[in-house]
């Protein structure tokens, strides 16, 4: 931008005028007053008086009207003086090659715990139905299907005085005993077909003695015979239904000497029998 004073012929730049060899330059911004940097080299009505003769007459008639009355400064500073700003003195940071620091490779661990099962899902929809399959063909012929049983029936024919001690009613007489499931010498059924079992009792009493037996579980008593002093004797029965295990007990007992105790029976007629047969085979619906 070129800046033209007033009856000015030719154009002079606004950023500065030079002076003579070895002198400031005169400088001006737009609409700012004439300033020099540096030393003056000369007055400013000379300047004018270059630029423009005509105007710088009348110009240099009133410079020198004026300094006759006040001197005027050389160098008067127009604007204000810039703004210090402080900025941070850039650090460059330090860069570490990745590949000098790494390391081998190391052994694999452990594995870890198993997790929470997570929350079951919705159950889906049923699906269509397939199609029907071929018939098979005809399997292999089954077992023959197996019968289970079990039955004893002995007797005696001798007596029976209480002692002091419990004693196992032994039997001598064998009249039904289906696989030996009766031990005839130990006085005992011992059950190999696991299931319900009925069981009964049949003795005579003593005239004048009391008659007390129990039917025995695995050494447990499950019921009593029981029978008071009498001036004659009587038959006299007791029946239970147990359901047995494999290997279980049962037999017949009568009971120690706290009193006169006695079973009786001769050597021409059975009159104490005892028995028991398998009603139902647990392994049975």
């Amino acid at each position: 931008m070129v800046d033209r004073p007033q009856g000015g012929r030719s154009p002079v730049p606004s950023s500065q005028v030079r002076g003579p060899r070895g002198q400031g330059a005169l400088q001006r911004g737009p609409g700012q007053p004439w300033h020099c940097r540096g030393p003056p080299p000369f007055p400013v009505s000379l300047l004018c008086f270059a630029l423009c003769p005509a105007r710088a007459s009348q110009e240099q008639k009133a410079d020198g009207a004026q300094e006759a009355l006040t001197p005027q400064p050389r160098c008067v500073r127009c604007c204000p003086p810039p703004e210090k700003r402080f900025y941070p003195q850039f650090q460059p940071m330090p860069q570490i090659n990745m590949t000098i620091l790494k390391g081998e490779k190391g052994d694999r661990g452990e594995r870890g715990m198993q997790g929470k099962f997570g929350k079951t899902g919705v159950a889906g929809s049923r699906g269509h139905a397939g199609p029907k399959g071929q018939k098979g063909s005809m399997g292999a012929p089954g077992e023959r299907c197996k019968s289970h049983y079990a039955a004893f029936s002995v007797g005696r024919k001798k007596p029976l005085h209480s002692n002091d001690y419990y004693q196992t009613l032994i039997f001598d007489t064998e009249f039904v005993n289906l696989y030996e499931h009766f031990n005839m010498f130990m006085g005992k059924f011992y059950c190999y077909i696991p299931g319900i079992y009925y069981f009964s009792l049949n003795v005579h009493t003593w005239n004048q003695k009391e008659t007390y037996l129990h039917i025995m579980h695995n050494g447990a008593e499950v019921v009593i015979l029981y029978a008071q002093v009498s001036d004659r004797s009587i038959m006299q029965s007791q029946s239970v239904m147990l359901e047995l295990k494999e290997q279980d007990e049962v037999w017949v007992r009568l009971y120690k000497g706290e009193r006169e105790n006695a079973v009786f029976s001769d050597e021409y007629d059975t009159y104490i029998t005892f028995s028991g047969h398998l009603i139902k085979y647990s392994g049975d619906p």
